[in-house]
Protein backbone atom coordinates (compact mmCIF):
# COMPACT_ATOMS: atom_id res chain seq x y z
CA UNK A 1 0.00 0.00 0.00
CA UNK A 2 2.88 2.40 0.67
CA UNK A 3 3.61 2.43 -3.07
CA UNK A 4 0.14 3.79 -3.75
CA UNK A 5 -0.63 6.00 -0.75
CA UNK A 6 2.18 8.09 0.65
CA UNK A 7 3.28 11.61 1.41
CA UNK A 8 6.15 12.94 -0.66
CA UNK A 9 7.76 15.85 1.17
CA UNK A 10 9.11 18.24 -1.46
CA UNK A 11 10.28 21.13 0.70
CA UNK A 12 10.45 22.17 4.37
CA UNK A 13 10.44 25.87 5.21
CA UNK A 14 13.88 26.72 6.57
CA UNK A 15 12.61 28.95 9.39
CA UNK A 16 9.45 27.25 10.63
CA UNK A 17 9.48 23.61 9.57
CA UNK A 18 6.20 24.00 7.66
CA UNK A 19 5.96 21.31 4.97
CA UNK A 20 5.10 21.36 1.28
CA UNK A 21 4.48 18.04 -0.40
CA UNK A 22 2.43 15.79 -2.62
CA UNK A 23 -0.05 13.34 -1.14
CA UNK A 24 -0.32 10.36 -3.46
CA UNK A 25 -3.69 8.56 -3.36
CA UNK A 26 -5.61 6.03 -5.42
CA UNK A 27 -7.74 8.80 -6.95
CA UNK A 28 -5.00 11.24 -7.77
CA UNK A 29 -2.17 13.28 -6.29
CA UNK A 30 -2.86 16.46 -4.31
CA UNK A 31 -0.63 19.17 -2.90
CA UNK A 32 -0.35 19.83 0.81
CA UNK A 33 -0.95 21.72 2.98
CA UNK A 34 -4.55 21.82 1.83
CA UNK A 35 -8.03 22.75 2.95
CA UNK A 36 -10.62 20.02 2.33
CA UNK A 37 -14.30 20.90 1.67
CA UNK A 38 -16.83 18.93 3.70
CA UNK A 39 -19.53 16.95 1.90
CA UNK A 40 -21.42 15.50 4.88
CA UNK A 41 -24.11 13.60 2.95
CA UNK A 42 -21.88 12.86 -0.06
CA UNK A 43 -22.46 16.40 -1.29
CA UNK A 44 -20.91 19.75 -0.49
CA UNK A 45 -24.04 21.70 0.35
CA UNK A 46 -25.49 23.69 -2.61
CA UNK A 47 -22.54 22.77 -4.91
CA UNK A 48 -22.04 20.22 -7.67
CA UNK A 49 -18.83 18.13 -7.71
CA UNK A 50 -17.77 20.09 -10.78
CA UNK A 51 -18.15 23.37 -8.90
CA UNK A 52 -16.14 22.00 -5.97
CA UNK A 53 -13.39 20.89 -8.35
CA UNK A 54 -13.38 24.33 -9.99
CA UNK A 55 -12.59 25.80 -6.57
CA UNK A 56 -9.31 23.86 -6.62
CA UNK A 57 -10.33 21.10 -4.25
CA UNK A 58 -8.17 18.06 -3.69
CA UNK A 59 -9.61 15.76 -1.04
CA UNK A 60 -13.33 16.05 -0.21
CA UNK A 61 -14.88 14.66 2.97
CA UNK A 62 -18.00 12.59 3.50
CA UNK A 63 -19.52 11.65 6.85
CA UNK A 64 -19.65 8.00 7.94
CA UNK A 65 -22.36 8.49 10.56
CA UNK A 66 -24.76 10.35 8.27
CA UNK A 67 -24.22 8.04 5.30
CA UNK A 68 -24.80 5.04 7.55
CA UNK A 69 -28.15 6.47 8.67
CA UNK A 70 -29.14 7.54 5.17
CA UNK A 71 -29.00 6.05 2.54
CA UNK A 72 -26.98 3.27 4.23
CA UNK A 73 -23.51 2.07 3.36
CA UNK A 74 -25.00 -0.87 1.44
CA UNK A 75 -26.52 1.55 -1.08
CA UNK A 76 -23.26 3.44 -1.46
CA UNK A 77 -21.41 0.16 -1.97
CA UNK A 78 -23.90 -1.01 -4.60
CA UNK A 79 -23.39 2.29 -6.43
CA UNK A 80 -19.70 1.43 -6.76
CA UNK A 81 -18.49 3.39 -3.76
CA UNK A 82 -18.73 7.01 -2.70
CA UNK A 83 -16.74 8.38 -5.66
CA UNK A 84 -19.19 6.92 -8.16
CA UNK A 85 -22.19 7.58 -5.93
CA UNK A 86 -21.56 11.35 -5.80
CA UNK A 87 -19.60 11.61 -9.07
CA UNK A 88 -16.41 13.02 -7.55
CA UNK A 89 -13.29 11.68 -9.25
CA UNK A 90 -10.75 13.08 -6.79
CA UNK A 91 -9.54 11.65 -3.48
CA UNK A 92 -12.08 11.34 -0.67
CA UNK A 93 -11.95 10.96 3.09
CA UNK A 94 -14.50 9.70 5.61
CA UNK A 95 -14.43 10.27 9.33
CA UNK A 96 -15.35 7.38 11.62
CA UNK A 97 -18.60 8.85 12.89
CA UNK A 98 -17.07 9.22 16.34
CA UNK A 99 -17.60 12.97 16.65
CA UNK A 100 -21.26 12.73 15.64
CA UNK A 101 -21.93 9.78 17.94
CA UNK A 102 -20.29 11.45 20.91
CA UNK A 103 -22.06 14.74 20.25
CA UNK A 104 -25.32 12.93 21.07
CA UNK A 105 -24.28 13.05 24.78
CA UNK A 106 -27.60 12.25 26.48
CA UNK A 107 -28.58 9.65 23.88
CA UNK A 108 -25.54 7.37 23.92
CA UNK A 109 -23.78 4.89 26.20
CA UNK A 110 -20.03 4.23 26.01
CA UNK A 111 -18.67 0.78 26.85
CA UNK A 112 -15.43 -1.00 26.05
CA UNK A 113 -17.05 -2.84 23.16
CA UNK A 114 -18.37 0.34 21.55
CA UNK A 115 -21.11 2.96 21.73
CA UNK A 116 -24.88 2.48 21.78
CA UNK A 117 -26.96 5.44 20.64
CA UNK A 118 -30.33 6.38 19.19
CA UNK A 119 -30.77 6.96 15.47
CA UNK A 120 -31.63 10.64 15.19
CA UNK A 121 -33.84 9.99 12.15
CA UNK A 122 -36.15 7.31 13.53
CA UNK A 123 -35.16 6.66 17.15
CA UNK A 124 -33.90 3.12 16.52
CA UNK A 125 -31.10 1.80 18.70
CA UNK A 126 -27.72 1.80 16.91
CA UNK A 127 -24.34 0.43 17.90
CA UNK A 128 -20.91 1.49 16.66
CA UNK A 129 -17.79 -0.47 17.52
CA UNK A 130 -14.30 0.14 16.13
CA UNK A 131 -14.79 -2.84 13.85
CA UNK A 132 -18.20 -1.69 12.63
CA UNK A 133 -16.91 1.84 11.92
CA UNK A 134 -14.17 0.34 9.77
CA UNK A 135 -16.59 -2.00 7.99
CA UNK A 136 -18.94 0.88 7.16
CA UNK A 137 -16.06 2.95 5.81
CA UNK A 138 -14.80 0.04 3.73
CA UNK A 139 -18.26 -0.18 2.14
CA UNK A 140 -18.35 3.58 1.54
CA UNK A 141 -14.96 3.29 -0.13
CA UNK A 142 -13.10 6.58 0.47
CA UNK A 143 -9.33 6.75 -0.07
CA UNK A 144 -8.68 7.86 3.53
CA UNK A 145 -10.63 6.59 6.52
CA UNK A 146 -10.50 7.30 10.25
CA UNK A 147 -10.16 5.17 13.36
CA UNK A 148 -13.13 5.14 15.74
CA UNK A 149 -12.32 7.35 18.72
CA UNK A 150 -13.99 9.32 21.48
CA UNK A 151 -13.96 13.05 20.93
CA UNK A 152 -13.25 14.22 24.47
CA UNK A 153 -15.19 17.32 25.59
CA UNK A 154 -13.46 20.44 26.83
CA UNK A 155 -12.96 20.92 29.69
CA UNK A 156 -12.70 17.43 31.19
CA UNK A 157 -10.87 16.17 34.26
CA UNK A 158 -7.60 14.29 33.98
CA UNK A 159 -8.84 10.87 35.11
CA UNK A 160 -11.69 10.85 32.61
CA UNK A 161 -9.44 11.99 29.76
CA UNK A 162 -6.85 9.35 30.62
CA UNK A 163 -9.42 6.53 30.64
CA UNK A 164 -10.92 7.79 27.40
CA UNK A 165 -7.54 8.17 25.68
CA UNK A 166 -6.43 4.67 26.65
CA UNK A 167 -9.73 3.31 25.32
CA UNK A 168 -9.27 5.25 22.08
CA UNK A 169 -5.86 3.58 21.71
CA UNK A 170 -7.38 0.14 22.24
CA UNK A 171 -10.08 0.99 19.71
CA UNK A 172 -7.43 2.18 17.24
CA UNK A 173 -5.67 -1.20 17.49
CA UNK A 174 -8.96 -3.08 17.05
CA UNK A 175 -9.87 -0.97 14.03
CA UNK A 176 -6.45 -1.47 12.45
CA UNK A 177 -6.74 -5.23 12.93
CA UNK A 178 -10.20 -5.19 11.35
CA UNK A 179 -9.22 -3.11 8.32
CA UNK A 180 -8.79 -5.29 5.21
CA UNK A 181 -9.04 -3.04 2.14
CA UNK A 182 -5.63 -2.39 0.61
CA UNK A 183 -6.88 0.58 -1.41
CA UNK A 184 -7.67 2.66 1.68
CA UNK A 185 -5.39 4.47 4.12
CA UNK A 186 -6.50 4.21 7.76
CA UNK A 187 -5.47 7.12 10.01
CA UNK A 188 -4.99 6.94 13.77
CA UNK A 189 -6.46 9.84 15.78
CA UNK A 190 -4.52 11.53 18.57
CA UNK A 191 -6.65 12.38 21.60
CA UNK A 192 -5.64 13.38 25.12
CA UNK A 193 -7.58 16.54 25.80
CA UNK A 194 -5.57 19.52 27.00
CA UNK A 195 -3.13 17.34 28.98
CA UNK A 196 0.35 17.33 27.44
CA UNK A 197 1.34 14.01 28.98
CA UNK A 198 -1.74 12.28 27.52
CA UNK A 199 -1.39 13.89 24.08
CA UNK A 200 2.23 12.84 23.87
CA UNK A 201 1.48 9.34 25.10
CA UNK A 202 -1.34 8.88 22.60
CA UNK A 203 0.77 10.16 19.70
CA UNK A 204 3.67 7.88 20.64
CA UNK A 205 1.47 4.78 20.95
CA UNK A 206 -0.27 5.47 17.64
CA UNK A 207 3.09 6.02 15.92
CA UNK A 208 4.18 2.60 17.19
CA UNK A 209 1.10 1.07 15.50
CA UNK A 210 2.42 2.44 12.17
CA UNK A 211 -0.68 3.93 10.58
CA UNK A 212 -0.42 5.36 7.02
CA UNK A 213 -1.39 8.77 8.43
CA UNK A 214 -2.42 10.53 11.63
CA UNK A 215 -5.19 12.89 12.69
CA UNK A 216 -5.32 15.24 15.64
CA UNK A 217 -8.78 15.25 17.20
CA UNK A 218 -10.47 16.90 20.14
CA UNK A 219 -9.41 20.42 19.18
CA UNK A 220 -11.39 23.53 18.21
CA UNK A 221 -14.28 22.46 20.46
CA UNK A 222 -14.42 25.51 22.71
CA UNK A 223 -10.95 25.65 24.23
CA UNK A 224 -8.89 28.88 24.11
CA UNK A 225 -6.74 29.30 21.02
CA UNK A 226 -3.48 28.98 22.92
CA UNK A 227 -4.68 25.68 24.40
CA UNK A 228 -5.56 24.37 20.93
CA UNK A 229 -2.19 25.38 19.49
CA UNK A 230 -0.38 23.69 22.38
CA UNK A 231 -2.37 20.48 21.85
CA UNK A 232 -1.24 20.47 18.22
CA UNK A 233 2.40 20.90 19.22
CA UNK A 234 2.18 18.20 21.88
CA UNK A 235 0.93 15.69 19.31
CA UNK A 236 2.99 16.60 16.24
CA UNK A 237 6.41 16.27 17.86
CA UNK A 238 5.81 12.52 18.30
CA UNK A 239 4.22 11.77 14.92
CA UNK A 240 6.31 10.32 12.06
CA UNK A 241 7.70 13.05 9.82
CA UNK A 242 7.07 11.05 6.65
CA UNK A 243 3.33 10.50 7.22
CA UNK A 244 0.47 12.94 6.54
CA UNK A 245 -0.94 14.88 9.50
CA UNK A 246 -4.56 16.00 9.58
CA UNK A 247 -6.02 18.56 12.00
CA UNK A 248 -9.72 17.81 12.18
CA UNK A 249 -12.50 20.39 12.11
CA UNK A 250 -10.45 23.56 11.60
CA UNK A 251 -11.43 26.26 9.10
CA UNK A 252 -10.41 29.74 10.28
CA UNK A 253 -7.38 31.62 8.98
CA UNK A 254 -5.42 31.66 12.22
CA UNK A 255 -5.99 28.00 13.11
CA UNK A 256 -4.99 26.90 9.62
CA UNK A 257 -1.82 28.99 9.53
CA UNK A 258 -0.75 28.00 13.05
CA UNK A 259 -1.36 24.38 12.13
CA UNK A 260 0.73 24.66 8.97
CA UNK A 261 3.57 26.26 10.92
CA UNK A 262 3.50 23.26 13.26
CA UNK A 263 3.71 20.71 10.47
CA UNK A 264 0.04 19.99 9.72
CA UNK A 265 -0.79 19.00 6.14
CA UNK A 266 -4.59 18.68 6.00
CA UNK A 267 -7.53 20.71 7.33
CA UNK A 268 -11.31 20.48 7.02
CA UNK A 269 -14.31 22.35 8.35
CA UNK A 270 -17.97 23.08 7.56
CA UNK A 271 -17.31 26.74 8.44
CA UNK A 272 -17.03 28.21 4.91
CA UNK A 273 -20.26 26.69 3.61
CA UNK A 274 -22.15 27.25 6.86
CA UNK A 275 -21.19 30.93 6.87
CA UNK A 276 -22.03 31.19 3.17
CA UNK A 277 -25.59 29.94 3.64
CA UNK A 278 -26.12 32.67 6.23
CA UNK A 279 -24.75 35.42 4.01
CA UNK A 280 -21.36 35.73 5.75
CA UNK A 281 -18.47 35.88 3.30
CA UNK A 282 -14.75 35.47 3.91
CA UNK A 283 -12.95 38.10 1.85
CA UNK A 284 -9.49 39.60 1.49
CA UNK A 285 -10.85 42.71 3.22
CA UNK A 286 -12.45 40.90 6.13
CA UNK A 287 -15.91 39.50 6.71
CA UNK A 288 -18.75 40.74 4.51
CA UNK A 289 -22.32 40.28 5.74
CA UNK A 290 -24.05 40.48 2.38
CA UNK A 291 -27.53 41.02 3.84
CA UNK A 292 -26.61 44.53 4.94
CA UNK A 293 -28.32 47.40 3.13
CA UNK A 294 -24.99 49.01 2.25
CA UNK A 295 -24.55 46.40 -0.51
CA UNK A 296 -27.89 47.00 -2.23
CA UNK A 297 -26.32 49.32 -4.81
CA UNK A 298 -22.73 48.05 -4.62
CA UNK A 299 -21.92 46.94 -8.15
CA UNK A 300 -18.32 45.91 -7.42
CA UNK A 301 -17.07 42.32 -7.15
CA UNK A 302 -17.25 40.68 -3.74
CA UNK A 303 -13.45 40.39 -3.47
CA UNK A 304 -11.11 42.12 -5.93
CA UNK A 305 -8.29 39.74 -4.98
CA UNK A 306 -10.28 36.55 -5.59
CA UNK A 307 -10.32 34.51 -8.80
CA UNK A 308 -13.41 32.43 -8.05
CA UNK A 309 -16.43 32.14 -10.35
CA UNK A 310 -18.54 34.31 -8.06
CA UNK A 311 -16.08 37.19 -7.96
CA UNK A 312 -15.46 37.03 -11.71
CA UNK A 313 -19.11 37.20 -12.71
CA UNK A 314 -21.27 38.79 -10.01
CA UNK A 315 -21.50 41.91 -7.86
CA UNK A 316 -22.21 42.44 -4.21
CA UNK A 317 -25.53 44.03 -5.21
CA UNK A 318 -26.60 40.82 -6.94
CA UNK A 319 -25.49 38.64 -4.03
CA UNK A 320 -27.41 40.95 -1.68
CA UNK A 321 -30.50 40.62 -3.86
CA UNK A 322 -30.28 36.82 -3.92
CA UNK A 323 -29.94 36.68 -0.14
CA UNK A 324 -32.91 38.98 0.43
CA UNK A 325 -34.99 37.02 -2.09
CA UNK A 326 -34.12 33.70 -0.43
CA UNK A 327 -32.74 32.30 -3.67
CA UNK A 328 -30.70 29.08 -3.45
CA UNK A 329 -28.39 30.34 -6.19
CA UNK A 330 -27.11 32.90 -3.71
CA UNK A 331 -26.04 30.14 -1.32
CA UNK A 332 -24.25 28.44 -4.20
CA UNK A 333 -22.34 31.57 -5.20
CA UNK A 334 -21.47 32.36 -1.57
CA UNK A 335 -20.25 28.81 -0.96
CA UNK A 336 -18.10 28.81 -4.08
CA UNK A 337 -16.39 31.96 -2.85
CA UNK A 338 -15.84 30.88 0.75
CA UNK A 339 -14.42 27.49 -0.22
CA UNK A 340 -12.16 29.08 -2.81
CA UNK A 341 -11.03 31.62 -0.20
CA UNK A 342 -9.63 28.93 2.12
CA UNK A 343 -8.19 26.90 -0.76
CA UNK A 344 -6.41 30.05 -1.98
CA UNK A 345 -5.06 30.56 1.54
CA UNK A 346 -3.55 27.06 1.39
CA UNK A 347 -2.18 27.76 -2.09
CA UNK A 348 -0.47 30.90 -0.81
CA UNK A 349 0.97 28.98 2.12
CA UNK A 350 2.37 26.30 -0.20
CA UNK A 351 4.07 28.90 -2.38
CA UNK A 352 5.52 30.64 0.67
CA UNK A 353 6.88 27.37 2.08
CA UNK A 354 8.63 26.58 -1.19
CA UNK A 355 10.27 30.02 -1.07
CA UNK A 356 11.25 29.72 2.64
CA UNK A 357 9.09 32.66 3.63
CA UNK A 358 6.15 31.07 5.43
CA UNK A 359 6.70 33.08 8.60
CA UNK A 360 6.53 36.32 6.61
CA UNK A 361 3.47 35.08 4.75
CA UNK A 362 1.68 34.30 8.02
CA UNK A 363 2.53 37.66 9.53
CA UNK A 364 1.39 39.45 6.37
CA UNK A 365 -1.95 37.66 6.52
CA UNK A 366 -2.35 38.44 10.22
CA UNK A 367 -1.48 42.10 9.67
CA UNK A 368 -4.05 42.30 6.90
CA UNK A 369 -6.91 40.73 8.83
CA UNK A 370 -6.12 41.85 12.36
CA UNK A 371 -8.71 40.51 14.79
CA UNK A 372 -10.92 39.38 11.88
CA UNK A 373 -8.77 36.40 10.99
CA UNK A 374 -11.05 33.99 12.85
CA UNK A 375 -14.15 35.12 10.89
Amino acid sequence: MDKQFYLEIKHIDAKTGARYGILHTWHGDVEVPMFMPVGTNATVKTLSPEQVKACGSGVVLANTYHLHLRPGEDIVKKAGGVHQFMNYDGPMLTDSGGFQVFSLASRRKIEEEGVTFRNELNGDKEFFSPEKAIRIQEDIGADIIMSFDECIPYPADYDYVKRSTLRTLRWAKRGKDAHKREDQALFGIVQGGAYRELREMCAQKLAEMDFPGYSIGGTSIGEPKEVCFQMIKDAVRYLPADKPRYLMGVGSIDYILEGIENGIDMFDCVLPTRLARHGALMTSHGRVNIQRAQYKEDFTPLDDECDCYTCKHYTKAYLHHLYKAGEEFGKTLNSIHNIRFLIRLAEGARKAIQEDRFSEFKQDVYAKFGDKRGF
